[in-house]
Order: C-alpha cells, then sequence, then structure tokens
C-alpha cells in the first residue's frame, strides 16, 4: 500500500520557550516588542509548529510542501510593518527545508491576539 498523502492545517500557535511556556516578550509591536524581537517570536511559533508536525506526522521529512502561513501580529498604532515580523517564521522554514518545499504563500496582518503575544500563525503544509 502506498504512502498515506494529505494536507495537515495547523491551528494558530504563539511564541514558546523550550519548556512550554509563552515566551518573551510579550505586549504590542511596536511599542513594548521591538521589529527585531517581533521577528525573533514569530521564529519561535515556527519552531512550535514543526514540534506539532513532528508530533503529528511522526517524521518532518514526511513534509511534501508548505503551502500557506496565516500571521497575526499584535501592533501598536501606526505599525505598518507587518510583513517584516512574519518573514522571521518564513525565514526560518525556508533555511531548513529550502525553496521546493519551504516557498509558501503568507498573509501578515496586524490586530490584537489573545494573551498580549506579539506574534501567532496558522499553517497549512502537504505531506505523505
Amino acid at each position: 500500500m502506498g504512502a498515506c498523502q494529505g494536507k495537515k492545517s495547523l491551528s494558530g500557535h504563539v511564541p514558546l520557550n523550550p519548556d512550554g511556556t509563552i515566551a518573551r516578550p510579550i505586549g504590542k509591536v511596536g511599542r513594548e516588542v521591538s521589529l527585531d524581537e517581533g521577528y525573533t517570536a514569530a521564529r519561535l511559533v515556527a519552531l512550535a509548529q514543526l514540534a506539532s508536525l513532528q508530533k503529528a506526522l511522526g517524521d518532518l521529512d514526511r513534509i511534501t510542501g508548505w503551502l500557506r502561513v496565516f500571521a497575526m501580529v499584535n501592533t501598536a498604532p501606526g505599525f505598518e510593518q507587518t510583513p517584516r515580523i512574519a518573514n522571521g517564521f518564513s525565514d526560518l522554514i525556508l533555511e531548513l527545508f529550502g525553496r521546493d518545499i519551504g516557498m509558501h504563500a503568507r498573509s501578515a496582518v496586524g490586530m490584537v491576539l489573545p494573551l498580549n503575544v506579539p506574534v501567532e500563525c496558522e499553517a497549512e503544509v502537504e505531506f505523505e
């Protein structure tokens, strides 16, 4: 029997420390959280999603494509650089998976987020 193929949608993940606690800093990007800190937080979100995928799929090598990422950034009024924050997520995925598998469609929007985290991302991947 052939390998199972499918798509997996990942619900919103937030920046986490290795022990599963919410990573600091928290707050709005452009006020309490700097651009660089927001970028780093988005990388931590990608790592949290990878941990969920590892648990669900058993092996990250089963991922054949990153299809879509929806980045939500907790922004201070007037902050208009949400794509630069989302780059933290996208850059890590591209570093780990390369362009052939890691390239994805992406939206990056500003909004108020629960727990006052600086960024939250949803994603959709294809796997075999």
